[in-house]
């Protein structure tokens, strides 16, 4: 007896299956024979699903990589080693996995803590969480590394573990909840952990280059995570779909900030032409 391999209803898959129903179409439309296509196999499992992967690990990958092309470019008068830069990215991405335990075991793993208000878990259990976890990779990978040698590289190192914590993050998401997810993604959470990362990248900046300035460094933390928080906080508050617009906000306050902060830490670049040697110490930092 003859075996019909299954339809696999993919989103690879239903598309072929579109496209040759159509082409199929037309050709008997306009009296012109259907020739066998040899690209259009019949159904196989074990392909369609590769497709299926590729297609989701480019959809999940891609808007992390995108924006840190951009920052590497972004950093134009002294770029910093690409090793140094895939080194920051992997180890952001290795971030995720205690991120991801403190926060299950905070938010879902502790009956003690199930009356613990919405705004505490966004803030407290999600935000500084993730926030802190990609304070602690930047300050003990990069900040004190000689290759740190002016403002501009707290954002470029920062961004670099961010996006790494944010692409493994949204490679979960992409696999979970399919490509619609990852689409959306795309233009919200990625971006949003960009932003979170410039603004702490930019106070380390500051930070370092200034005389006792290390209190910068929580003031950079503390302002990423109330970001964050909020913009969590809105999504999670399912309930009441008018704070989606405090998402919205959330994102285009960051973005506001962020490209304020690439703009003056490119200003003050000790490595701009005419400067001479770089004494990132003796410049004066602009306020934010």
């Amino acid at each position: 007896m003859k075996v019909t391999s299954p339809t696999i209803a993919t989103p690879f898959a239903q598309v072929v299956e579109l496209v040759d129903t159509q082409v199929s179409k037309t050709c008997v439309r306009k009296n012109v024979p259907v020739r066998p296509r040899p690209w259009v196999q019949p159904p196989n499992r074990t392909s369609y699903f590769l497709m299926d992967i590729i297609s989701a690990l480019a959809l999940a990958i891609a808007p992390g990589l995108a924006i840190s092309l951009y920052i590497y470019w972004a950093d134009k008068f002294d770029p910093e080693p690409r090793h140094l830069l895939f080194k920051s990215f992997f180890l952001g991405a290795l971030a995720t996995g205690p991120a991801i335990l403190l926060e299950n075991w905070l938010i879902d793993g502790n009956e003690t803590l199930e009356a613990i208000p919405l705004a505490v878990k966004a803030f407290v259990f999600i935000a500084l969480v993730e926030e802190g976890c990609k304070f602690a990779v930047t300050y003990f990978f990069a900040y004190k590394h000689p290759e740190f040698n002016e403002p501009f590289d707290g954002i470029t190192y920062a961004v670099m573990v961010s996006m790494g914590f944010a692409t493994l993050e949204n490679i979960f998401y992409v696999f979970e909840h399919g490509l619609g997810v990852g689409f959306l993604r795309m233009f919200t959470a990625i971006p949003a952990h960009a932003f979170f990362g410039i603004i702490q990248g930019y106070f380390m900046g500051m930070a370092k280059f200034r005389h006792s300035g290390n209190w910068l460094l929580w003031v950079g933390l503390l302002l990423a995570t109330l970001l964050h928080g909020a913009y969590d906080f809105s999504l999670l508050k399912s309930d009441e779909p008018i704070l989606i617009f405090g998402a919205i906000a959330s994102l285009a306050l960051g973005y506001r900030f962020a490209q304020q902060a690439i703009v003056l830490h490119q200003h003050i670049s000790p490595f701009k032409e005419g400067k001479g040697e770089p004494k990132p110490e003796d410049e004066e930092l602009p306020p934010f």
